[in-house]
């Protein structure tokens, strides 16, 4: 007889699939790696910011001592970017690490977690890891129902998470409903504001989330420098609360999670206005340029908020993954998000503008051969 180990809860999660890396993809179908475009994991196409990689360089030199565990720097800069206390900020590997954390240090096993149908994979993996109960509230448009998730809360329910905007639909709560909705939540429940893509949002759009932190003992925020700052292979995001959860947070947040190279880089990031700008330009000017295309294509796309947009490439379920095959063959990696439960749609990241034009004239290739 086969020994079974771990909890079974354990044993039925299904890993986090990342997008291909364009080496796989050539080993693959035989390809030139230069020539493979990469628009699948929302990086930021202009890379790292020279002022990060400048504080890098610097960084190396420190590189056979320990990082500084409580990242005393970085936080400083976190501290005055935002405007709040330093012990005010938990520190990750990444925010999936922030994400990963949260969960571990609010919610008990069988207790319930709330959360959007289309929302980051993130929060099942989180949830079911716990041995936690899933409560998964229908989306709207794609998007996050708050009134049906106020209502989804249960007796055990310790943790809900909002992503704004969504990954991977795209979709953006605007400030007001949000705040409505923080304003009714049970001071019981933590609420998770996963922040990840920010930066990219309109002035129009845009609210103080911080402001919220201080207001609601129940509110953590959740940011990223893997996207608009480009430190996606770093690997560091942060958390915003009161020091009734950043003590929690920091008991479970592993010794020296931040290394001596993310941390120098983040602080460069993080002071470089001029880098950010020329990133929301650049993306905005992508999204039209999809947007277009899609229309032309007579093809249906959410409206996105993030730097990525979600097109519908089929009427049947089979959909997604045949023209995702013919685009890899062209060397141009998307993401399918079948495991999302939407099996006729790609995720596509915003690129470079020579790097959307040839998605788009593969695209037009892979659904003519059907």
């Amino acid at each position: 007889m086969t020994m079974q180990y771990g909890p079974s809860y354990v044993r039925e999660i299904a890993p986090y699939v990342a997008g291909k890396p364009i080496s796989e993809v050539a080993r693959e179908f035989g390809l030139d790696e230069a020539r493979i475009v990469k628009l699948a994991s929302n990086e930021n196409p202009l890379g790292i910011p020279e002022s990060a990689q400048t504080a890098m360089t610097r960084a190396a030199a420190e590189l056979g001592r320990y990082p500084d565990a409580n990242a005393f720097e970085l936080k400083a800069a976190l501290a005055a970017r935002y405007g709040v206390p330093a012990e005010w900020i938990t520190l990750g590997n990444g925010s999936n690490d922030i994400l990963e954390i949260a969960a571990h240090a609010f919610v008990e096993k069988g207790q319930s977690v709330v959360y959007s149908q289309y929302s980051f994979a993130v929060y099942a993996l989180a949830t079911q890891g716990l041995g936690a109960r899933a409560i998964v509230v229908p989306a709207v448009d794609y998007g996050h129902d708050l009134d049906a998730m106020l209502a989804a809360i249960e007796d055990d329910t310790r943790l809900v998470f909002i992503a704004n905007p969504n990954n991977p639909t795209g979709t953006f709560i605007e400030g007001p409903a949000l705040e409505a909705f923080l304003e009714r939540v049970p001071r019981r429940v933590v609420v998770v504001l996963d922040e990840a893509y920010t930066e990219y949002l309109a002035a129009r759009h845009r609210y103080d989330s911080i402001a919220w932190v201080r207001r609601y003992p129940n509110l953590v925020v959740s940011r990223t420098f893997s996207k608009a700052f480009g430190l996606a292979g770093l690997r560091v995001g942060f958390a915003i609360a009161q020091p009734e959860l950043t003590d929690l947070l920091n008991r479970l947040r592993q010794p020296f999670n931040v290394n001596t190279i993310a941390q120098a880089a983040a602080i460069a990031a993080l002071g470089d206005a001029a880098f950010l700008e020329r990133t929301a330009e650049l993306n905005a000017t992508g999204y039209r340029r999809l947007a277009e295309a899609f229309d032309t294509l007579g093809l249906e796309y959410v409206p996105s908020f993030g730097n990525f947009v979600l097109v519908r490439v089929g009427n049947d379920d089979g959909a997604g993954a045949r023209v995702n095959l013919a685009l890899l063959r062209q060397g141009v990696i998307v993401r399918p998000v079948g495991n999302y439960g939407l099996p006729q749609w790609l995720r596509v990241t915003i690129g470079l503008p020579e790097e959307n034009e040839a998605f788009i004239a593969a695209l037009g290739k892979a659904l003519a051969q059907g």
